[in-house]
């Protein structure tokens, strides 16, 4: 990989969830709350479907800023994010970011995940041990 400055964007992570990705992040997180397993129920609340697990999508930036270490999970050693909307099932989230600084191996990278036009997460801060 070139080196890293200030400013250059990291390589774009898609991802399209299937319709039964809640209920497997359910049994691997232990969080069934409805409203991630079950359309219905999620309607009946108010929601246009059932949605994703916002660490689902928090996880994703993890995995976009620990491509830059040939996806090594030990080398994201700093995650921020803020939570801003919800993700549903079977539309494709699109993870980015810019590299905020590098100093002594170490990158910073704001990073942002959407779906269509919702933002998902934003003001997310990962540091990256390269």
């Amino acid at each position: 990989m070139a080196e890293l400055k200030p400013g250059d964007a990291i390589p774009e992570l898609r991802v399209t969830p299937d319709k039964y990705l809640p209920h497997r992040y359910a049994g691997a997180s232990g969080d069934f709350n409805p409203i991630h397993i079950d359309d219905e129920f999620a309607k009946a609340v108010g929601l246009p479907r059932n949605i994703l697990h916002g660490l689902y999508s928090m996880g994703l930036v993890a995995k976009a800023a620990t491509a830059l270490a040939d996806g090594d999970p030990r080398a994201l050693k700093r995650l921020s994010v803020q939570f801003r909307g919800m993700g549903v099932p079977e539309q494709e989230i699109v993870v980015g970011g810019t590299v905020k600084s590098v100093e002594d191996g170490r990158v910073t990278i704001d990073t942002v995940a959407t779906q269509g036009d919702t933002t998902l997460i934003k003001n997310a801060e990962a540091e990256v041990q390269l």
